[in-house]
């Protein structure tokens, strides 16, 4: 299962190795596509990288901190740091090649 992250537990959760984080919300359709992706990913990359998720609606404050302004938004991290960064839906095999990138 995708991690679910919070102003409390997100700089713990990404502060090493690679992270992936789903930005969504419930009421966006194409997010509704994307999460079984990032949780199939999820229980195939664990141990190699962290895949997470945060409701934008329940955490304005990280949204805006990392300027997603539209819906799904999927960051890559290494280390704590933003490396990439895509906006819309995302398949499966473009975000595995990212992860494996950074990892």
């Amino acid at each position: 299962m995708a991690v679910t992250l919070t102003k409390e537990n997100f700089s713990k959760s990404i502060e090493s190795g690679v992270a992936l984080v789903d930005f969504w919300a419930p009421w966006c359709g194409p997010c509704k596509m994307q999460l079984p992706i990032v949780e199939e990913l999820s229980t195939e990359l664990q141990g190699q990288a962290t895949i997470g998720k945060i409701n934008v609606d329940e955490e304005p404050e990280l949204a805006s901190q990392f300027g997603v302004m539209s819906i799904p938004t999927l960051i890559l991290f290494k280390d704590g740091q933003p490396v990439d960064k895509m906006v819309g839906l995302q398949s499966k095999d473009a975000l595995k090649t990212k992860i494996k990138g950074q990892a």
